[in-house]
C-alpha cells in the first residue's frame, strides 16, 4: 500500500515497535490530494488530475455496460449486478495464468451469523462460481469475460495435466492458496471471530464444477461466440474428468466439512458436463459423442433412482437421503427433468416448505459439522424463482425475485446471505452468486413477459406491475 500525498508535510516518530506519521496540511485555495493505492510500490504524481481520472473511469465503465442487452426487467439492478461481476473480473496478467478469474466476492469474514465462527474468506476464483458470472454476463451481451475465463481455466488445467484432480478454488493468479489461517489479533465484524485468510475447500473434492463450465461453453457456442480449438479441447478435459470420477463421492457445492458423500447436485452438475459437451460436439461434428451420451444416460437413471426419496416425496442432498437441499432443483433447472415432471414439481414444494423463510430460502437445516447456524442465501432464493417460472407458477416467481431485489438496498450491491429474523444481510460483499443469479432470474423473467401466454391469472401484468417499483431496505 502507497499513500500519495504531495502537498502534506509529513513527520514519523518512532515508538517502540511502531512508528507514528503526522501530517500538517496548509489549507488554501489548491485541493489536498490524499490517494492510497494498493498492490503497487509507484508513488509518482499522476499526470492527470482527479477530476480527469474520474472522468476517464467513467467513461470506461459507462463505454462496456452500453454494449450490454439490459432486459427490462429490474433494469438498474441488473447494470448494477453486471458492473460488479466486472469489477470482480481479475485484470492483471499473473505469472502463471493470463488474466480472466473472476472472485467469488470482494471480502473476507463478514460472518454469516452474527458473532459466529462461520466467517470465510471469498476473495478467489472458484470454478463453479466465475463459469455461472461470465455465463450471466455473455446472457446479457458480453461474451470477452467468459472466453478470458476459459483461457484461464485452460492455462490451469494444462499445468496440471490432470484435469480430473482440479482443485475447486484458486487464487486469482491461479496459484494454489495457501493454508486457511486466521489473524488472531483483529476482532472481526461485530465481534464475529475469526478473521480467516485462505479458504480449506480448495483441498476437497467438487466433482460438480464442470458442469457451469460445460454450461458457459455450450451457450458462448449457441450464441456466436469466437471459441477456439483450445476451449473445444478444454471441454474435452472436462468431460474425461467426469467420466473417470463421477461415480465418486465428494464433498458438494456446499463445502461441508463432514465427509464425502454421493450429493444429487454434484451427479447431476456430471450429467450436464457430458450432456452440454455432447450437444456442442455434435453441432461441430467433432467426434467422441457416443461414449459421453451413454455415460451421460447412466448417472440420469442413476440420479432418478438413487436421488428420488418416494418417503420424503423429493429429491434429497444425498443418494438414499433424507434431507432437503435447495440444490436438488437443478434437477430441473438444468434440464434433467422437465419443469413439470411431477418428481421436480414436489422437490420444488419440498424445498419452497421446508427452506423458504420470506424473501430468502435455506441451504439445508442438517447438520454440515460446524457450529452455529447461517441465514438464508440469496442465490437459492432465485434458484426457487426459477423453479416456479419452470413449473408455470410466474406470479410467485415474480413475487419471489420482486422480494429478493429489495434485499439490494441503495447501494444495489447483494450479499450472500440475509437473516429475516433480525432484518440484516449477512455474509460477504459483493458477492457473484448472488448478483449473477439477480441476471439469470431478471433475464427469464423478461423472455416470459415478450413470448409467453398469462399464466394463473396474469402473472405479466403482476410483473409489470412488481418490476416498476423501487424497493429500498
Amino acid at each position: 500500500m502507497v499513500l500519495v500525498a504531495p502537498s502534506v508535510t509529513w513527520t514519523i516518530e518512532q515508538d517502540g515497535m511502531h512508528e507514528t506519521a503526522q501530517g500538517v496540511v496548509h489549507l488554501g485555495t489548491e485541493p489536498c490530494v490524499l490517494e492510497l493505492r494498493m498492490g503497487t510500490r509507484e508513488a509518482d504524481v499522476r499526470p492527470l488530475d482527479e477530476a480527469a481520472r474520474r472522468r476517464a473511469t467513467d467513461a470506461h465503465w459507462r463505454g462496456w455496460s452500453h454494449g450490454l442487452r439490459i432486459p427490462s426487467v429490474a433494469p438498474e439492478l441488473v447494470l448494477r449486478s453486471a458492473l460488479v461481476i466486472k469489477a470482480l473480473c481479475y485484470g492483471p496478467t499473473g505469472a502463471l495464468c493470463a488474466a480472466g478469474a473472476i472472485a467469488a466476492a470482494a471480502t473476507t469474514s463478514l460472518p454469516e451469523e452474527l458473532g459466529g465462527v462461520r466467517n470465510w474468506d471469498y476473495r478467489y476464483c472458484w470454478i463453479r462460481d466465475a463459469a455461472l458470472a461470465a455465463t450471466a454476463l455473455a446472457r446479457i451481451g458480453s461474451a470477452a469475460e467468459g472466453l478470458a475465463y476459459l483461457d484461464w481455466l485452460s492455462a490451469l488445467v494444462d499445468r496440471t495435466n490432470r484435469p480430473e484432480q482440479l482443485q475447486p478454488v484458486y487464487a486469482l493468479d491461479g496459484g494454489v492458496l495457501g493454508p486457511e489461517a486466521v489473524i488472531a489479533e483483529l476482532s472481526g465484524y461485530a465481534g464475529s471471530r475469526p478473521v480467516r485468510i485462505g479458504n480449506a475447500a480448495d483441498h476437497q473434492v467438487q466433482l460438480d464444477v464442470f458442469g457451469p463450465v460445460a454450461m458457459l461453453i455450450d451457450l458462448l457456442d449457441r450464441t456466436g461466440a469466437k471459441l477456439t480449438d483450445r476451449h473445444f479441447r478444454l471441454l474435452e478435459q472436462l468431460s474425461e474428468a467426469v467420466l473417470r470420477r463421477w461415480h465418486e463421492p465428494d464433498h458438494g457445492i456446499w463445502e461441508e466439512r463432514i465427509a464425502s458423500q454421493h450429493h444429487v447436485h454434484s451427479k447431476v452438475m456430471c450429467w450436464t458436463t457430458l450432456d452440454r459437451a455432447s450437444a456442442v460436439f455434435e453441432r461441430h461434428q467433432r467426434p467422441g459423442r457416443g461414449a459421453l451420451e451413454a455415460v451421460r444416460d447412466h448417472i440420469r437413471d442413476e440420479v432418478l433412482t438413487r436421488g428420488w426419496n418416494p418417503r420424503v416425496g423429493s429429491f434429497t442432498a444425498t443418494y438414499e437421503g433424507d434431507e432437503i437441499d435447495a440444490a436438488a432443483l437443478f434437477v430441473g433447472l438444468a434440464g434433467m427433468l422437465p419443469g413439470t415432471d411431477e418428481r421436480f414439481v414436489a422437490t420444488v414444494k419440498a424445498v419452497e416448505s421446508t427452506l423458504r423463510k420470506g424473501p430468502v430460502v435455506m441451504r439445508y437445516l442438517h447438520d454440515d459439522g460446524l457450529p452455529g447456524r447461517e441465514g438464508g442465501f440469496l442465490v437459492c432464493a432465485l434458484w426457487l424463482a426459477e423453479a416456479y417460472l419452470l413449473c408455470g407458477r410466474d406470479v410467485d416467481a415474480a413475487d419471489l425475485f420482486d422480494q429478493v431485489r429489495g434485499l439490494a438496498g441503495p447501494t444495489g450491491l447483494l450479499t450472500e446471505q440475509y437473516d429475516p429474523r433480525l432484518g440484516i444481510a449477512l455474509g460477504n460483499v459483493a458477492q457473484t452468486y448472488s448478483h449473477h443469479a439477480l441476471i439469470d432470474m431478471a433475464v427469464r423473467l423478461d423472455a416470459g413477459r415478450n413470448t409467453e401466454a398469462p399464466r394463473r391469472g396474469g402473472p405479466l401484468a403482476k410483473l409489470r406491475s412488481l418490476t416498476s417499483r423501487s424497493r429500498q431496505h
